[in-house]
This record gives structure tokens, sequence and C-alpha cells, in this order.
């Protein structure tokens, strides 16, 4: 049987039938879960997806993060679940204190909706452990509350621990403001949990699946993760 794949949709998600794409398109099966629900229906991996949950009102994610599928996404993510946070989902994450730090402003507070390169930091956890590091993706951003920030003592841990999984670079790999999209601290893309089973990244994997959209780099983390989840 397929690996099962629960997304889960918020009022205002929008990028929800992108995501069951990828993962069609990586042999999984996805399900809708709406934000209401209380249980994830045997699901094997959990992605909260790219849009504007509740309009964005207060903070991005600060009200899904009190959804009752977030309680039961905890749990899941307690037990060893993957759970992947893309864009918006990335922003619950951290409204959700799943994963340290928070998405702030752009600097120059403009939305940036264009094509990035991500070098690969970490290859710690079910989503990283199939790309190799020092490797750069092409995927695309489109946000407008992405620059990621945190303190300098939790800075230290997310190094320290290899808990970077992305940063911003050129497309031969270098680091520098010149790209960096959004100003995000230390140019960090994405990170992970302590346990690496949970990723947050403000990149969209799901617009780049196949060579039509321009990159079919962001179908390596589906392709990865999937695998590993068929014997669970």
């Amino acid at each position: 049987m397929p690996v099962r794949v629960g997304i889960a949709v918020f009022p205002g998600t929008w990028s929800e039938r992108d995501c069951q794409h990828a993962v069609t398109l990586a042999g999984g099966e996805a399900v809708f879960l709406w934000h209401k629900e209380r249980t994830l229906r045997g699901c094997d991996l959990l992605i909260l997806p790219g849009g504007f949950a509740h309009g964005d009102y207060l903070r991005a994610g600060a009200i899904a993060a009190f959804s009752p599928l977030m309680e039961e996404v905890k749990e899941f993510a307690r037990r060893g679940g993957p759970v992947l946070g893309i864009c918006n989902g990335f922003q619950i994450l951290c409204e959700a204190g799943m994963l340290p730090g928070a998405l702030l402003r752009n600097q120059g507070l403009q939305f940036r909706c264009q094509p990035t390169h991500l070098r690969v930091e970490s290859g710690q956890g079910p989503f990283m452990s199939q790309l190799p590091v020092a490797s750069v993706l092409s995927i695309p951003i489109s946000h407008g509350e992405g620059r990621y920030f945190a303190d300098a003592p939790t800075l230290d841990r997310l190094k320290e621990e290899g808990r970077v999984a992305f940063r911003y670079c050129s497309q031969e790999g270098e680091l520098g403001s010149n790209h960096n999209p959004n100003g995000s601290v230390d140019a960090i893309a994405g990170i992970l949990n302590a346990q690496g089973n949970v990723l947050g990244m403000m990149p969209h994997p799901e617009r780049a699946c196949e060579p039509l959209l321009g990159s079919a780099d962001g179908l390596q983390l589906f392709s990865a993760v999937l695998p590993q989840l068929v014997s669970r």
C-alpha cells in the first residue's frame, strides 16, 4: 500500500492541491485533514502547506496553532512521526512551539515571489537523510513574512546540533546578502526540531516537482521521505 500522507487544511490554505500533486508524483496517497478534525486517519506523514491560515490575523499562523488538529499533529510528532511545514506551515509550527524562532516581515517589507537556491546544511532526519550536504536545490519562495529570526543562544543551539536544514545561497552554493531574499538571520531557509522529524521551510518544494515548473528539485524531499515510511 502507498504511504498515506495527511495534508492539513485551514481556512485560507491554498497550497494543499499542489502538495497533493507532489505526494502523488512521489508515489504516496494524499488525504486532506480539516483543521477541526481530531484524528489523523492513520496517516504516516503530515504536511502543513502554504497559504494564509485564518487570514494570518494577529500573526502569520498564530490562530491556526490553536486548531484542534494541531493537538494531534503535536502528539504525532512527539511519537516520532514526520511533519513538514511549508511557508505558512513553517509559521504555524513556530507559533505552536514545535520549532524555535519566528518568521517576521521580509526585510524591505515587500512580498517576495521568485526562484531561490538553497544549500543543504544537514543530513539529519527522514526529510534530509537522502539529500547530499552542501548540494544546491532550486526551489521558489512566495511570502511576505518569511524572515527567520531567533535569538543568539537559539541560533547557536541550532548550529551545534545540526538543525539548520537549508540556507539561501547562490547557484554555486555561496552565501551572501545578495542571495538572501528576505533578510533571514544567517540566511536560514529551514530548520529541524531536536529529533529531526519535524522540518519547517519557507520555500515551496511542491512548486518545484516537475521540469515544466522550472525545477524538479523539490520532489527530492518527498521522494526521500516516503520510501522510509513504507515499513512503518
